[in-house]
């Protein structure tokens, strides 16, 4: 008998009424604006109670096509804290419509450890990211507005920096040429879209403490900057389009409640990439989480080269946040493709292909140890793994002096993730946590791009294009020189090369532009070949899913 898919899984389960799954965390009935009876938004007057909870993160070692589990593990061991009694909230991120119909399909955990209602959190949902493209598009279409009746500001329309957005994999919007048709209908310039989660109000979505807050950023957005040799730069304020674009954002700012499979409550909200982003949740889901529970599960984009790093230095920063425990979530499957191993061959023992590709997982965890936060490995087993294969894995991470965890919440929810719940909680009873952020964002921005390219990736050093040369030293003459670092790279390597995996060593990172994201409060530097508008792949998920004549869904795998 196969085991059966994730939207199965999810369509046989009976869920409980959000205002139940909610009253676990204390909540009323009053507290809750319903979105049907499974999903619901919360007041932002949460998220400023005082913590009482304790911070666990879940990264990963790089991610392979052979998958990793992270969000799927994180969402086990929510379930299984949450069997040993403990009061637990999960925190992630909400999926984005492009990768669901790209190649993921659903992106709401998997199998026995996934959350609900699984077809609306891949879907619209609540309305959140329709929300974030409606007012990115608004300071556009303003934008665009100011340069047609008069361009009072002397704008020029050759260093306009804020794109367009669409939440769908579509290459054909990378570059484009807009306002053709004659002098009525605009200013005929090169433009360019980004896929939502890399829009700079999803940035700002997820770092806002306040209402006030969230409209002091996107005042603060830079579109572009003025004529001749100042090159002044031009804010969504300029344009008068911040308090518009705040109306827009009024509820996409309030964190959504859900519910896990196993009827937990769970925070969805927010969704930046982590290789083109800071790649993590808001931090309004996650201080409420830590008002209202005694444990909050979140997780990290992609690898703890990229995510982990970000939510350290950026998130918890924005957010005076304090992680006590870190996972990395590591699989035997993608360790050996790390050494070489072929995707196709992965369901074979091979430990040489393993033993090469362990280095990886040893440099993910000594990444997570740089900031002081103790790490547990979760093992997460699959079918195909050898007891020798996973007995090597074991090894490798007690060798580093870390705990490990065998985990099976894809197949056994919250009980596979037993094991590894109960590592966290004695890792929080111990209270060894000295977190603290790798740089202090007073120092240059090479500086800060050299630390982590040195202590994060691995790499000898740092190469600047002419483009990124410049483009830091204005950042740094318009003050924009002591923000946090976004790197933008891909996730597959802890080089700029997606090709290198394993622990390559002997490399130079290639930076290749900086540029501002100051509603956000971070610059982006962005390091070898990296799109922030993905494509279809040749079967894009979306052909196999289909709408059944009862209104059911099928094929969101």
């Amino acid at each position: 008998m196969s085991f059966p898919t994730d939207i199965e899984i999810a369509q046989g389960a009976s869920l409980r009424h959000i205002v139940d799954v909610a009253a676990e965390l204390g909540l009323t009935s009053d507290d809750l604006d319903l979105y049907g009876k499974y999903k619901a938004k919360i007041p932002l007057e949460v998220a400023q109670r005082a913590t009482r909870g304790r911070l666990v993160l879940v990264t990963a070692i790089n991610p392979t096509a052979a998958g990793e589990g992270k969000t799927t593990t994180s969402v086990g061991l929510a379930q299984a804290l949450r069997k040993l009694g403990r009061r637990t909230a999960l925190c992630i991120r909400e999926p984005s419509l492009g990768p669901v119909f790209g190649v993921k399909g659903g992106a709401a955990g998997g199998g026995y450890s996934q959350l609900l209602p699984m077809e609306d959190i891949n879907l619209h949902f609540t309305g959140d990211f329709h929300a974030i493209a409606s007012a990115h598009a608004l300071l556009a279409a303003m934008l665009d507005n100011h340069l047609q009746h008069g361009n009072d500001l002397d704008i020029d329309p050759r260093r306009i920096t804020w794109p367009r957005t669409i939440d769908m994999n579509d290459r054909a919007l990378r570059k484009a040429v807009i306002g053709m048709g004659g002098p009525a209908e605009g200013v005929v310039r090169e433009e360019r879209w980004v896929i939502v989660p890399a829009s700079e109000v999803m940035a700002i979505v997820a770092l806002s403490t306040s209402f006030a807050d969230l409209e002091a950023r996107l005042a603060r957005i830079i579109v572009g900057s003025t004529r001749g040799v100042q090159r002044t730069p031009i804010r969504a304020a300029d344009l008068k389009a911040a308090g518009a674009m705040a109306l827009l954002l009024k509820d996409a700012i309030r964190p959504n409640i859900v519910q896990t499979l196993e009827g937990g409550p769970a925070f969805v909200h927010a969704g930046p990439f982590g290789n083109i982003a800071h790649g993590c949740n808001s931090i309004l889901a996650t201080r409420a989480g830590l008002a209202l529970a005694d444990v909050v599960v979140t997780e990290a984009g992609f690898g703890s080269d990229l995510g982990a790093e970000k939510f350290f230095n950026i998130k918890c920063r924005a957010g005076g946040l304090n992680p006590e425990v870190a996972v990395l979530v590591a699989t035997v499957r993608a360790l050996k493709m790390n050494g070489g191993a072929n995707k196709k061959d992965l369901a074979r023992e091979d430990l040489t292909a393993l033993q090469q590709g362990l280095p990886n997982l040893e440099h993910h965890i000594a990444n997570v140890q740089h900031f002081g936060v103790p790490v547990v490995v979760a093992v997460n087993r699959f079918a195909s793994d050898s007891d020798a294969e996973l007995e090597m894995v074991t090894a490798c991470a007690r060798a580093t002096g870390v705990r490990v965890a065998l985990t099976e919440v894809f197949a056994k929810g919250g009980e596979g993730g037993l094991a590894l719940a109960n590592h966290v909680l004695a890792m929080l009873d111990e209270g060894k946590s000295n977190f603290a952020p790798l740089y202090d964002t007073a120092l240059p921005v090479r500086e800060k791009i050299e630390t982590i390219a040195r202590r994060v990736y691995g790499a000898d050093g740092v190469d600047y294009t002419a483009k990124a040369q410049r483009s830091i030293d204005y950042l740094q003459s318009i003050g924009l020189g002591d923000t946090p670092v976004c790197m933008a790279k891909t996730q597959y390597s802890l080089t700029d090369d997606a090709t290198k995996l394993g622990r390559p060593t002997g490399f130079r990172l290639s930076v290749n532009d900086v540029y501002p994201l100051a509603g956000a409060g971070f610059v982006v530097a962005q390091c070898g070949d990296i799109m922030t508008m993905p494509g279809l792949p040749k079967a894009p998920a979306a052909e196999r899913m289909a709408l059944r004549p009862d209104g059911s869904i099928s094929g969101l795998f």
